[in-house]
């Protein structure tokens, strides 16, 4: 017997992107928050460490800390403006050396998915 996405009766989702924003270190809290009050369902956060131009010179003079944090968000589509919205002003985005954040679509994704969930799902 095969493993496969139909014989385990695994759904894989299509209509997902990916959100993922890299801050200062001590921000990741502000925006997972502010993107599970947009309506995503949870977050992968984890510890990294920027280098270029900016952490030697500093933008403007200031010294940028080389320790980030990255967070990883997986949202349906039609969810996906809305919550990258909200995470770019939690992580404000809008102002020099604060981060860098990106969206990408997802070919495909798989998670455990409840029955009840999927019958919604099909009914709209």
């Amino acid at each position: 017997m095969k493993d496969t996405l139909k014989d385990k009766r695994i759904t894989a989702l299509t209509d997902v992107a990916l959100i993922i924003c890299v801050v200062q270190k001590g921000m990741a809290d502000d925006v997972v928050k502010a993107a599970r009050n947009a309506g995503a369902q949870g977050a992968t956060v984890y510890y990294a460490r920027g280098y270029g131009i900016r952490e030697r010179l500093g933008l403007l003079g200031v010294a940028v800390d080389v320790e980030k944090e990255v967070v990883n968000i997986v949202v349906s589509l039609d969810q996906a403006d809305r919550i990258f919205e909200k995470m770019s002003v939690a992580a404000k985005m809008d102002t020099p050396g604060m981060g860098f954040m990106y969206m990408t679509h997802l070919d495909k994704a798989v998670t455990y998915i409840p029955p009840e969930v999927l019958e919604q799902l099909k009914t709209k």
